[in-house]
């Protein structure tokens, strides 16, 4: 089972969580919490008998920060989960993040978000994902050329995209952005073998559905990210089209497993679905 990323504290003290709320800055590890030491990024929910913090643990600064319930690009966090993840995709200091969870949790939808929030400090956004083809069935099934073909598996991306420039008039500023980014290819949303083999350096590269992606591949992908680059990648490790993967054997699970620990990376798991109570629902029971 993955690492949910997430520790929650009870019985902490309140005067303490008070002083976290009042140095965003960030609290020594060894004072605001000498009694345990941590290794890599971590996020907490911090329950005293009259409050509750959202913290991260800094591994390189040795710092405790209060974790706020910030946007992206239109995009709020609607629960804790998302809150952590969302601080984890903004994060300079965090430059590879694996983010898990079933269909609807948000994992693409705030990456995306996120990515495009920092546009100005990168100098390309990458959303890519594998093209694995259901039922055994080949591309060359599917009617029309190329384009054609890889449609249907890029077309959750876009929607994605849709949504939230859906948070914005036709004419404003934000949805002006994003049609400049895609005009000048500076956003491209493509099957990740289209982008293989080249040098990803600062750019902001999400891959999702990399529970499809063996261990190799993960590697492969990660080893060609240059300076500046940041990657993120999301799945749902119990959702595996691939007939050679399983919930512990695909890359996902790889990454989060082989990375814990290191101060660059960030893992966080999200738990309650927010597309729909109905999408929640079928999530659980079927």
């Amino acid at each position: 089972m993955l690492n949910l990323g997430i520790i929650t504290i009870d019985n902490f003290d309140d005067t303490k969580i008070t002083a976290l709320y009042q140095t965003p800055s960030g609290i020594p590890a060894q004072e605001f919490m000498p009694e345990n030491s941590y290794e890599g990024h971590k996020y907490f929910v911090i329950k005293g008998n009259s409050s509750t913090v959202l913290a991260h643990y800094n591994p390189i600064t040795k710092l405790f920060t209060p974790v706020n319930k910030n946007g992206a690009y239109g995009i709020y966090p609607r629960n804790a989960e998302q809150t952590f993840a969302l601080d984890s995709l903004i994060n300079p200091d965090i430059n590879l993040v694996s983010i898990t969870g079933t269909a609807g949790t948000g994992k693409t939808l705030l990456a995306l978000a996120a990515a495009l929030q920092q546009v100005d400090l990168y100098e390309q956004i990458y959303l890519a994902r594998p093209i694995v083809a259901l039922a055994d069935k080949d591309l060359g099934y599917l009617p029309g050329d190329a384009k054609d073909k890889i449609s249907p598996y890029m077309q959750p991306l876009f929607d994605n995209l849709a949504v939230i420039k859906h948070n914005f008039k036709a004419h404003s500023k934000e949805t002006l952005k994003i049609e400049t980014l895609l005009k000048e290819e500076r956003l491209q949303i493509t099957p990740l073998a289209y982008i293989r083999g080249r040098s990803l350096s600062n750019t902001y590269f999400i891959v999702d559905e990399a529970q499809n992606l063996t261990p190799h591949e993960i590697k492969t992908i990660i080893t060609r990210a240059g300076e500046g680059t940041k990657m993120v990648f999301t799945g749902d490790i119990e959702q595996i089209d691939s007939p050679y993967l399983d919930h512990k054997s695909n890359g996902l699970a790889y990454l989060s497993d082989k990375m814990q620990g290191q101060d660059i990376f960030a893992h966080i798991n999200l738990i309650k679905g927010e597309r729909s109570h109905l999408a929640e629902l079928a999530s659980h029971l079927l």
